[in-house]
């Protein structure tokens, strides 16, 4: 099998590619970089302003927010990068003299419709040429009748690739092209065509990967829709290095979002291996290490698209209600297993089940995250690692049974061995005010001691924002649990009666400057004292 998607991994690639030679491909005019542009983005700068001039058109063009722009520049992103590594898959195999079988062929291809008709070598015929000396709209209809549709049937062929799948899963809510006109639609084209994995230094660190998270964060910046399941990315590489999933683990996330939990586990995997992967690690890593639900049809396919430009060929994810079980496609799930060695996961605030999510699980509510905690907890094996965001109303609510009883079982069957204390406004799209906490526990043992550590005073503004500098000095203590200022132990014997997560009783013999803390903790967690 082939599961090799798009981006390579350069620090996991264990064969020098054969792109690397110098002979120039068949059909494709000689260049300094082979990208058909001439020039390469040498710094962060250059390619943050390609990007944005790519933006601007789009906004200019019936794309005004991030939320339009952001999954059409998506899938038309994603297309050229597929054509231009099918290409070099292409010649790879003809040097080696062994068939390929392209995902796409013509005039589905990138280079058949998109690509600007100076990148092609003389007399090479171009589908876009034609288009362009056809009526008005001719691009258009044959794109929204004839490319798209083609993309997202990909999936329904008996024979149909890993790859294949893919594709049609990171096109299957692309009905037709947003942005207004031709002229702009071609500039965009134009844009991407030199924004591509050739078009960037390599070396230097940034990645189109981290150019494509950089959108993902307009997506979730406050205003935007998008927030609901995005997760800051500073929250995202904190509790990645504290549970420090392995090469050989399986990692999960029930409510992925855009993909940000696995993508930055894939990276720390990979930093982690460096240069002395085998092959088995690297086809492991690739293909069977991440897996993860997420029900939202926008989230879903970009999700797919972030993982493929980190290097994850196979993305195993489910489309569908993580919750209900209904499922909307899992052809890319194949091979699940039941528990899974580590689970990062955001849950969404605030939400509301219906009975059909609610009859699956022991304990019934319509709470969103209190089913998620269920469903995290039988997601996950025997001695396996949790690190999970949670409201502060399911850690302090007291009045419904199936609260109450979620955390028992938590506390019963998991060793809940760290309780985080975000700051105010870390999770401004989930609604004013929220206070969110991060949980870390392990499945098989019953919790004993809960180790606190509080950030609440950080001021996080759209200015200031939580950066992973404010994580130091836990990062520094979260191996010894020590005690500090901002940190403390609880035995779980002096929890309150109702199970409030908060640190309101610490041992009576704490000194003066300890019990201040606890009287911080109150000002700072008003729900925690109205309990008491």
């Amino acid at each position: 099998m082939n599961y090799r998607l798009l981006a390579p991994c350069p620090r996991l690639c264990c064969v020098r590619r054969s792109r690397e030679k110098s002979k120039v491909p068949r059909g494709r005019k000689n260049n300094r970089n082979g990208n058909n542009n001439g020039r390469r983005h040498a710094t962060q700068q250059s390619v943050d302003q390609a990007v944005k001039s790519i933006c601007d058109i789009m906004r200019r063009g019936n794309c005004a927010g991030a939320m339009q722009y952001v999954p059409e520049l998506s899938w038309i992103l994603f297309l050229r990068i597929l054509d231009e590594k099918e290409y070099r898959e292409e010649q790879e195999a003809e040097a080696l003299g062994v068939p390929f079988r392209p995902s796409l062929d013509s005039p589905y291809r990138w280079r058949d419709w998109a690509s600007p008709p100076e990148a092609l070598a003389d007399g090479q015929a171009n589908k876009r040429v034609e288009l362009q000396n056809a009526p008005p709209n001719s691009l258009f209809n044959f794109i929204n009748t004839d490319l798209l549709p083609h993309l997202r049937g990909l999936k329904t062929r008996p024979d149909a690739t890993a790859r294949q799948k893919v594709i049609s899963e990171i096109m299957t809510g692309v009905e037709r092209v947003r942005i207004d006109t031709e002229r702009n639609f071609l500039d965009v084209l134009d844009k991407v065509h030199q924004l591509s994995s050739d078009a960037i230094d390599p070396t230097h660190v940034f990645t189109l990967s981290q150019v494509y998270e950089g959108l993902l964060l307009k997506m979730g910046e406050k205003g935007n829709d998008g927030g609901q399941f995005f997760t800051p990315r500073q929250v995202i590489k904190a509790m990645v290095r504290v549970i420090d999933p392995n090469v050989d683990e399986t990692v999960y996330d029930p409510g992925c979002g855009t993909g940000g939990f696995l993508a930055q586990s894939f990276e720390h995997i990979k930093d982690g291996l460096g240069n002395d992967a085998t092959a088995e690690q690297v086809e492991t890593l690739k293909e069977r290490t991440f897996w993860g639900r997420e029900k939202d049809n926008l989230a879903y396919p970009m999700a797919i698209a972030n993982l493929v430009l980190h290097g994850i060929d196979k993305p195993n994810l489910w489309h569908g209600n993580t919750l209900t079980g209904m499922e909307v496609y899992g052809g890319l799930f194949d091979g699940a297993p039941q528990t899974f060695d580590v689970i990062l996961t955001n849950p969404p605030f605030g939400g509301k089940e219906g009975k059909e999510a609610q009859t699956n699980f022991d304990y019934r509510t319509s709470a969103t995250q209190v089913l998620f905690l269920q469903h995290v907890i039988r997601s996950l094996r025997e001695g396996g690692r949790c690190g999970i965001v949670l409201d502060e109303g399911l850690l302090f609510r007291t009045n419904q049974d199936a609260f109450t009883k979620t955390k028992r079982k938590l506390l019963d069957e998991c060793d809940l061995w760290c309780v985080v204390s975000l700051p105010a406004g870390v999770f401004t799209a989930a609604g004013a005010g929220v206070k969110t906490n991060l949980l870390f526990f392990t499945k098989g043992r019953p919790t004993q001691r809960i180790w606190y550590y509080d950030l609440t005073d950080i001021k996080v503004r759209k200015k200031t924002p939580l950066t992973l500098k404010h994580f130091e000095d836990f990062m520094r203590l979260v191996p010894r649990r020590a005690d500090s200022e901002l940190s403390w132990t609880v035995d779980l014997g002096t929890l309150t009666k109702p199970l409030n997560f908060g640190p309101a009783d610490q041992d009576a013999s704490d000194d003066e400057e300890r019990l201040m803390d606890v009287i911080s903790f109150f000002v700072t967690h008003p729900q925690s004292a109205m309990q008491e």
